[in-house]
């Protein structure tokens, strides 16, 4: 059912394209509405500040209405989107912190998953302290992992929808996630363990 569906949208959506190449700013705001809540989320993911995120938002609309000549109708408009709005938040996370490259972290020793079996109600950090440190720890990560961890596990892309956004093979992008979701859980397991700490 969800094919018919998809197919609709993406002619719909080729519609709204050809129309604001022929200077139709009614066509184009449909397209921002469509798209305006993902784009600023991602952006927000990616760089941790609404205000910013709101900004770079701008910015990838803006940069997207003048490439539109550009866009090649064969291509999905979220996937060209979603890749200008990447490329605009990883430009400003360069200029923010400049000559500071992807930090690596060690993917052979995943955490013991069990551990979050064992804790006690008392000792467990309550579900809205777990997403506010989570929300940190994955401005923590380097860029690299962070957008393909943000673009997986909060936008819920494929691997397949991700490798035009990003530029990388799906393999790598795997790769990324996963250490990303190491340096993640190892965050949150020391997090967890200070807390227990504190509470004894």
């Amino acid at each position: 059912m969800s094919a018919p569906l998809d197919e609709s949208r993406a002619t719909d959506e080729a519609q709204l394209v050809a129309r604001c190449l022929q200077r139709d700013p009614e066509a184009f705001g449909l397209l921002v509405e469509r798209h305006a809540g993902v784009v600023l989320n991602l952006a927000y993911r990616m760089v941790g500040d609404r205000v910013q995120a709101e900004d770079l938002a701008q910015e990838t609309f803006l940069a997207a209405f003048k490439a539109l000549p550009t866009f090649r109708a064969e291509a999905k408009f979220a996937t060209w989107l979603y890749r200008i709005a990447a490329n605009k938040c990883k430009d400003w996370l360069r200029a923010k912190r400049p000559g500071e490259g992807p930090l690596d972290v060690d993917a052979e020793t995943a955490l013991d998953e069990r551990v979050a079996d064992e804790r006690t109600p008392e000792r467990a950090l309550s579900q809205q302290q777990v997403a506010g440190h989570l929300d940190r720890a994955i401005q923590r990560l380097p860029p690299l992992y962070r957008e393909a961890f943000v673009l997986k596990h909060v936008e819920g892309l494929s691997y397949e929808e991700m490798e035009p956004i990003l530029d990388a093979k799906a393999d790598t992008l795997k790769m990324r996630v996963y250490k990303a979701r190491v340096q993640l859980a190892r965050e949150l397991a020391a997090l967890n363990e200070g807390s227990s700490a504190t509470a004894r």
